[in-house]
């Protein structure tokens, strides 16, 4: 007899009879007492499947139970076991987190000895208690994926169903975040975690991998590691040639992927490869989940980018594209930005990374003019962003924190929008929307709503509106937050070939990964900038006897924890 909590037998998932198999014949089980991934591209699958164990969809065919219990005809008894965080932060903004957790519990039927006690325990286990008396929409990312988590655990569930819950959180909060989720498992609670974080998959005892709606691999992460061992090669790059060395690997016939680290670049290989390419030197290195992953879904994107291909170099200027000049911002007493200055070179990318609620936002929005500064002044291309804005606007391309478009809009009506909005006109404008469909295959959902889009499409389609314009700064805050892997390189092989035609970009991001593509780093920390250097001298900063070759992630927490002791001092 099977030990499983939770059995899927061929489960599908069709959303009308016209459309196609959300989720095509799936068998599964997740164990009792395991922590089970659950990964693949944008659209595959991940939060029909969880909405359908959380009995909030019906099945178009096969079964659901749960100890025992049918999703269909049994629901009352799995909601009695069963905590749910959505994808999306689903509490009350405008409530204390006291106020939440107090609801949470009315709506659990905990009477008032239960509620006293589990509430102090939560507070405690997630670190929230300093923080009872504030409003949950003034809770940092991660403090609030804790509150979301504490609300879920109101009633101990024998099952928890976390839908990307490290999405938009920083390093730090993550790694906390991780440690409750063990300590969840230690007390036997099964854990299905849909993740676009692969490395989070690695740490799972099993994991689950949609695509297309199909489950294309289901077992321990290791397994499937396997099938690029040999395949997975290193190799450096010259000052000022990474870029077009990293081109010049995606293209070669024989790569699968490659992608930046620092001055390094990380190579997989196909299968039956020769292994080489022509001038590189390529070191063996271990293969990781999402090499695995990436083989197989077929291969990343190419290096070619057919968004840089309609842009114009951008010819060098004495000044820089955008500078930031004792920049503070006060709110009340509190100072959110505290003397921010820095200056970003033509064709660099320049990073802003830190915890979240350290400031990187407001600094963005102080820059592209969208906040007034209390004190200093920011430029972008030579004009002043606060005396200037209509003409400094127009030097940038700005792809906001949150999906920004108008998502009752349909894709056309709303790129139509954003090139009016720039000032595209006539052939100009019809050309530009044109391309922008071709670029990003906006073709089959031209006219379907925004908010409709799967996640992946709504960045694309927020890339496309903020560089329709040929802007020779890009201003990208967050722009792959929550996108699987295929996305995120997609993304990347357009930001390079647009800095490679001298495009300026400033970019926050909380995947470290990611932070490898830029030039130069500045960790912002309570407001203030307390490192800017390059992703390896960060890296280097980091290194101890203890952690020899660190990475920058683990340079990211260590620079933190090391200004916290100093300033303890």
């Amino acid at each position: 007899m099977s030990d499983a909590l939770v059995s899927i037998q061929n489960l599908s998932k069709r959303f009308a009879p016209n459309l196609p198999l959300v989720l095509d014949g799936i068998n599964a089980e997740i164990p009792q007492g395991k922590l089970i991934g659950l990964v693949g591209p944008d659209g595959a699958g991940k939060t029909t499947l969880i909405r359908l164990i959380a009995t909030l969809l019906l099945p178009s065919s096969g079964v659901i139970t749960i100890a025992g219990k049918n999703t269909v005809s049994d629901p009352e008894p799995i909601h009695e076991i069963t905590g749910y965080m959505p994808q999306k932060f689903g509490l009350y903004e405008d409530l204390t987190v006291e106020q939440n957790l107090n609801l949470y519990a009315d709506l659990r039927g905990a009477n008032e000895k239960e509620r006293k006690e589990t509430i102090e325990r939560l507070l405690a286990f997630t670190g929230l208690a300093p923080f009872i008396k504030r409003l949950a929409g003034a809770l940092s990312g991660g403090m609030k994926q804790k509150l979301g988590l504490a609300c879920t655990l109101i009633k101990k569930p024998s099952l928890l169903l976390l839908d990307e819950p490290s999405v938009g959180v920083d390093p730090l909060s993550r790694r906390e975040l991780w440690k409750m989720v063990k300590d969840l498992l230690n007390e036997g609670i099964s854990i299905l975690w849909s993740s676009a974080y692969l490395d989070e998959a690695e740490r799972c005892d099993s994991v689950l991998l949609l695509n297309k709606g199909k489950l294309a691999y289901a077992g321990p992460p290791s397994e499937l590691t396997k099938r690029v061992e040999g395949r997975v090669f290193k190799t450096q790059a010259e000052d000022g040639a990474r870029r077009e060395l990293l081109k010049k690997a995606l293209d070669a016939p024989d790569v699968l992927d490659c992608a930046l680290q620092g001055k390094a670049l990380r190579i997989v290989f196909k299968e039956n490869s020769a292994n080489q390419i022509e001038g590189m030197e390529l070191t063996p290195i271990a293969p990781r989940f999402e090499d695995a992953f990436i083989d197989l879904l077929g291969g990343g994107p190419k290096g070619a980018s057919a968004l840089a291909e309609r842009t114009k170099p951008i010819e060098a200027n004495t000044h820089s594209p955008v500078e930031a000049k004792n920049l503070v911002k006060r709110f009340g007493s509190f100072a959110a930005v505290d003397n921010i200055s820095f200056s970003i070179k033509r064709g660099e990318i320049f990073g802003l990374l830190g915890p979240n609620g350290a400031g990187k936002s407001t600094t963005f929005k102080m820059l592209c003019g969208l906040l007034k500064p209390t004190e200093g002044s920011s430029m972008v291309n030579n004009f002043d962003v606060q005396k200037t804005p209509a003409a400094a606007r127009s030097q940038i391309g700005y792809m906001a924190q949150k999906f920004s478009l108008y998502g009752l809009l349909s894709i056309r009506q709303n790129l139509e929008f954003f090139s009016g909005i720039y000032n595209l006109k006539n052939e100009e404008q019809s050309l530009a929307i044109e391309q922008m469909v071709q670029i990003f295959s906006l073709d089959p959902f031209l006219n379907a709503t925004a908010d409709s889009l799967p996640l992946g499409f709504k960045q694309r389609l927020s890339l496309a509106c903020a560089t329709m314009h040929r802007p020779p700064v890009l201003f990208l805050d967050e722009p792959t937050s929550g996108v699987d892997p295929y996305v995120r390189r997609e993304f990347w092989s357009h930001i390079n070939g647009l800095v490679e035609k001298g495009v300026t970009v400033l970019i926050t991001t909380h995947f470290m990964d990611e932070a490898e593509y830029c030039d130069r780093i500045a960790f912002i920390y309570q407001g203030q900038i307390i490192h800017l250097d390059t992703p390896d001298a960060l890296r280097e900063a980091a290194k101890s006897e203890a952690n020899p070759t660190p990475t920058l992630e683990d340079a990211f927490i260590q620079l933190i924890e090391e200004h916290d002791k100093q300033h303890q001092l």
